[in-house]
């Protein structure tokens, strides 16, 4: 349940408010019908409901932090990919004309189908596209193998090297968009929040808070969450990374 929420933000943001929002309504019940006037504890509450509300936001802070270092290391990645094709793609003349004119073929089309894959979000066209990566990549690979076997010497081993590259960064980027931040940490962070705003609701009557602004919190905790899964998911959420580098690459390999 959580996984899926966690892909679509909107969701988790409303589901989030309307649990929260009833998490003050309950705090807020349960002092009326205690209706503890005069009590001496209510210092030691006010002490505590401050610390777990200061918990709650260095938790959601830490956590923007995760999410927004997990966004610039897909960033990073999908620069990265588009410099191991380019570079593929110019030590490709290094190989007999044939050999080279099938490789720039494949680095050509690879690299739409890596835009392609960073712009799909229907599952389905996500598998195809990873599906057609994979093919390509393997295509790739015995482009240059036969010419690396047939002339072993260090100029044929830097295509292959530079077409290693490309393998390995499409790796290195797939893993980055699997490292989002743990369900454990989303589930503390739920459950602190839902503390602190049954306890905000439980002391409104002690502070003479009006039953609306019960809302307040509830609605920027809720935002905060939208913002931090919305960073977090790669695909799901509005803020995801845009394939600038490939979309520049695929017109300099296409040419003007």
């Amino acid at each position: 349940m959580l996984k899926e929420l966690l892909d679509r933000p909107v969701l988790l943001s409303l589901v989030s408010l309307l649990l929260l929002a009833a998490a003050a309504a309950v705090g807020a019940a349960l002092h009326q019908r205690r209706n503890p006037k005069g009590d001496p504890s209510r210092d030691d509450f006010g002490t505590i409901l401050a610390a777990t509300l200061t918990l709650l936001g260095l938790i959601i802070g830490f956590t923007f932090s995760m999410a927004v270092s997990r966004y610039d290391q897909r960033k990073n990645y999908e620069e990265n990919e588009a410099n191991a094709i380019g570079t593929a793609f110019v030590r490709a003349d290094l190989l007999p004309a044939a050999d080279a004119a099938k490789l720039k073929a494949l680095l050509k089309e690879y690299a739409e189908v890596r835009v392609d894959h960073y712009l799909a979000v229907d599952p389905a066209r996500v598998a195809a596209s990873g599906a057609h990566g994979a093919q390509l990549q393997a295509a790739m690979w015995e482009a240059v193998r036969g010419p690396a076997a047939a002339q072993p010497t260090p100029i044929t081993g830097l295509v292959v090297a530079s077409v290693n590259d490309v393998l390995n960064s499409q790796g290195y980027t797939q893993a980055a968009w699997w490292n989002r931040i743990p369900h454990a940490a989303w589930a503390l962070m739920l459950v602190i929040a839902v503390l602190g705003n049954l306890l905000a609701g439980y002391g409104a009557s002690w502070s003479k808070v009006a039953p609306a602004l019960l809302l307040v919190m509830p609605i920027l905790v809720s935002i905060s969450f939208l913002l931090i899964a919305d960073i977090d998911s790669p695909r799901g959420g509005v803020i995801r990374v845009s394939p600038q580098n490939l979309h520049d690459l695929v017109r300099t390999l296409h040419g003007p």
